[in-house]
């Protein structure tokens, strides 16, 4: 078995209200799904009291995403 693809998505550079599609399979992500239907929460990395990023897997393609660019100002 191949191991999931990772893949790197800075928040800052999205348009929107932050839903966006797996880079793999396409499927839609949303922050507002609190259900772990489409995706799971794998790992948080915080500096501080700040988030600073966030690992999800889709769970249509099993691909890993690295969330980064959280710290808007």
């Amino acid at each position: 078995m191949q191991p999931p693809l990772v893949y790197k998505l800075d928040l800052s550079e999205l348009q929107g209200e932050g839903d966006f599609p797996c880079p793999c399979c396409g499927t839609i992500i949303s922050p507002e799904d609190e259900t772990e239907d489409v995706y799971v929460i794998l790992d948080t990395k915080l500096n501080g009291d700040n988030l600073e990023e966030l690992e999800i897997q889709c769970n249509k393609c099993s691909s890993k995403i690295r969330l980064v660019g959280f710290n808007l100002k």
